[in-house]
This record gives C-alpha cells, structure tokens and sequence, in this order.
C-alpha cells in the first residue's frame, strides 16, 4: 500500500529516561487541538517486556524491531509520531549484546521519517522496571544513536529543555509555532483531572514535575 499524499512521519529517539513517550504524548495532543489528523505510535518493546516479565534475549531483537515499524508504516496518512523505531533495538542490541546486525534494517526505516527528533539528556534519571538499566547508560547510548544518524547522512535535531519548553522547542524543530503558555496551562489542568480516575494517566513517561506535583498533592489531599 502506498502511502497517502498528506502522510508526515516524525521519529523520536533517545536514550532512556529522557521523556520520548512524554513527548510523543504531548506532540500528538498539540497537534489533533489544531486540527491535524495524529496517529501515536507506542514503544513496542515496553508492551513486549511488561506481557514476558522480563527483557529479550539477543535472538528476540529483530522481531521486536520488524513490529515497531510495521506499526508505524501501517499508518498511511495524516501525521504519525513514533515513540523510538527500530534503531534504538539496534543500538541497545550492539550495546548490550555488541550485536551489530540491526543496523541496516533500522537505518533503512529510519530514512521513512521526514523528521527525526533526539531527546537530550538534561532530564532526571527515573526508574522503570524491567525498561531501564541505569542513568550510566544515557550517555553511551546518545553517543551511538547520534553516530549511526551521523554515519547513515540523516539530518536529526536534537531537543532540550523542561516541561512546556522541551515541548515547544520540538514544535520548532517541526517547523510549527509553539504553544502559548494558556494553551499548555489548559491541557496540564486536563491531564491532572485524568489522574483524578476517569482515564488513566502513565505518569511514569511524564516529564513535568509540576504535573507530578499536582496529582500527588491531589491524592494525599482525598487521603487527608
């Protein structure tokens, strides 16, 4: 099936723990307010790992890497955000296991996205279970995420900055406008009226600490 004439796809990579599903979440919200037709693809590997109870082995990686793109290449139009693609299983793959074999079918899909997005590394570490290893790994994974962009000539930006200005510096990095402070204000004020148990709200991907803050206060409040 050949895509549609209006088709854009964005791909966020980035070592752990520097707030891709966050941004995912967050872009795709900014994007449907202004009328644009989003799709949001997840981190396949968190579902894989949370339905096995543990990581993969080596010999797991290419059909964990084949499925996130398959779903991303199943959205045939609108806009389609991707929270990691096949190339970060190919650099954990050569990190953990120096298996170096992913690399061609990841950059190959890679080429897909018109616009790659890297999360820096200028957010806390946090811990996640079974998906993270440690905040000694960020640096070393950037370093090989970056230079399998740099080695395959794909142009990539690199976004930076807490809560609503990593969000609008993405947006620029898109080419879009920002969102206004009243905007991102209206929609933190939705999402913590999620966490309040009418949809839930995966705050481990969340980035924001005054959203973190909010819910908790909310909650020690109704214990109160």
């Amino acid at each position: 099936m050949s895509p549609g004439p209006h088709l854009r796809r964005i791909a966020i990579v980035g070592a752990e723990s520097t707030g891709k599903s966050w941004l995912a979440q967050h872009l795709a919200a900014v994007l449907q307010q202004r009328g644009h037709t989003v799709q949001w693809v997840p981190e396949v590997l968190r579902n894989w790992c949370a339905q096995a109870g543990r990581t993969p082995e080596p010999h797991e990686q290419m059909a964990i890497a084949q499925a996130q793109a398959d779903a991303v290449l199943a959205v045939q139009q609108g806009t389609v955000i991707s929270d990691t693609t096949p190339l970060m299983t190919a650099v954990y793959s050569h990190k953990l296991f120096a298996d170096e074999r992913l690399y061609p079918m990841a950059l190959a899909h890679q080429q897909r996205f018109d616009t790659t997005l890297v999360t820096g590394l200028d957010l806390p570490w946090v811990a996640d279970g079974l998906q993270r290893d440690g905040p000694q790994v960020r640096g070393p994974v950037d370093t090989l995420v970056r230079r399998a962009l740099d080695r395959s000539g794909m142009a990539y930006r690199v976004v930076y900055g807490q809560g609503h200005q990593r969000l609008n510096n993405a947006l620029l990095a898109l080419g879009l406008p920002g969102e206004d402070e009243a905007s991102w204000q209206t929609r933190l004020n939705a999402q913590n009226a999620l966490n309040e148990g009418r949809t839930p709200w995966l705050c481990e991907k969340c980035s924001d600490p005054d959203c973190e803050h909010k819910l908790f206060t909310g909650l020690l409040g109704r214990q109160a």
